[in-house]
């Protein structure tokens, strides 16, 4: 059992708002009280705070969680919950029992197996052995077993596909709006929130159509007209913007950037610094992906429907290999990418903290409040005047714990 901790004077960012001068006290992994000139309890760790900002730990609304060490990444840049949109249902499951005993590694939720059509997105990755041979969705007679299947898995929530294969030039099967209008139904029925993969314009459209609750990527097959951005806006969506992964399809990536930065690349995966390099070496102008999605489409798309009042969720689709978008280190580009769309740091943080949380049912964390878990994170300075002051990171908790960034435990020493 640890002692307390009262971290003395300080700026906190509590998930919505600015409260200055407060004292927050962190006792047995939850946020025990804050406010002004708090009592020091008997044998309590003081900090000071004093020209520091302390927020909540930030959630990836969008990852592809494969390993202990991905989850340990995201945790030393500040990431302190991961949401899984899709895996392998017993190697998720392993992971989010990994990330329930751990302390030194971000928590995790899941998905499972994400539902589609024979044939469809993202089978084109089994073909080429980057995936193991999953379940799919024949019609809407086929969902409610197929949902029932991923609650058996552990599903946290429910992963859809809506991908014709327009963005990558391939044409692929999808499911039609009657079986995913009965996949969110059969959702709903369970308790999951829905989320779906939506690259482009008509995805967004059948999805709202169909009644899916989240979009786990915005519209950025090209600009989307005001009809669509209200649409999204009428229907209560919530869209994830996951502005690295288009931006990482191009060497002019923010990773490259976000890798020379000496806040951040002294905490870096030495195999994804790697990475860029052979991407810098093969060819400095290539692709690494689709070629028919844009990230100012993304961007723009984002931003609108958030003004109109849709939540909007910071995410990276992070995934790992050779891809510049990874865990962790990614989630500071989403962000300057996000305000470099418009929004101020003060929003782009609350993408970060309180409105994943809402999103995803998570009310014990994403924000700082007596009760609520010791998941926080402190930095020098104040981000809501400059969102890269986030990277200068003094220290994490999660659950109340202090975590050594310094520390690198391989894959089995964390499994």
């Amino acid at each position: 059992m640890t002692s307390p901790t009262l971290i003395r004077q300080v700026a906190v960012f509590d998930g919505t708002q600015q409260l200055p001068g407060q004292d927050v006290l962190i006792d047995g992994g939850l946020i025990e009280a804050i406010g002004p000139n708090l009592a020091v309890p008997p044998g309590a760790t003081v900090v000071d705070g004093t020209g520091k900002t302390l927020l909540p730990g930030l959630i990836d609304a969008h990852v592809h969680t494969t390993s202990a060490t991905q989850l340990r990444q995201s945790l030393v840049f500040g990431v302190t919950t991961e949401l899984d949109m899709g895996g392998e249902p017993g190697l998720s499951r392993r992971l989010r029992a990994v990330a329930r005993k751990r302390d030194d590694v971000a928590d995790l939720r899941i998905a499972t197996t994400g539902a589609t059509a024979p044939g469809g997105h993202p089978h084109q990755l089994v073909e080429i052995g980057m995936l193991k041979p999953f379940p799919t969705v024949e019609g809407p007679d086929h969902a409610a077993a197929f949902v029932a299947d991923r609650v058996a898995d552990g599903a946290d929530h429910l992963k859809i596909f809506i991908e014709d294969g327009t963005v990558a030039g391939k044409p692929m099967p999808t499911m039609s709006d009657e079986t995913v209008i009965a996949l969110v139904a059969a959702a709903h029925a369970h308790g999951l929130r829905t989320a779906a993969h939506t690259w482009t314009r008509s995805a967004v459209r059948q999805a709202i159509a169909c009644g899916v609750d989240i979009l786990a990527h915005p519209p950025s097959d090209g600009p989307s007209d005001q009809e669509l951005i209200e649409a999204v806006a009428a229907a209560g969506g919530t869209v994830v913007a996951t502005l690295p992964p288009l931006a990482g399809m191009s060497a002019s990536s923010p990773e490259f950037d976000l890798a020379q930065d000496p806040r951040l690349r002294p905490y870096a995966d030495p195999e994804w610094l790697a990475g860029l390099d052979r991407i810098r070496a093969i060819d400095p102008g290539r692709r690494m992906g689709p070629l028919g999605v844009r990230t100012s489409d993304a961007a723009d798309a984002s931003v609108r429907m958030f003004r109109l009042g849709v939540p909007l969720l910071a995410g990276t689709d992070g995934t790992g290999g050779d891809h510049p978008t990874t865990h962790g280190i990614s989630y500071h580009g989403e962000l300057g990418l996000l305000v470099a769309a418009g929004l101020t740091p003060a929003e782009a943080l609350t993408a970060a903290t309180a409105a994943p949380a809402d999103a995803f049912g998570l009310d014990d964390r994403g924000r700082v409040a007596a009760g609520l878990r010791a998941d926080l994170v402190l930095v020098n300075g104040n981000p809501l005047d400059d969102i890269t002051v986030l990277r200068d990171i003094t220290t994490i908790w999660r659950n109340g714990t202090i975590v050594d960034r310094s520390a690198c435990p391989s894959e089995q020493e964390l499994s």
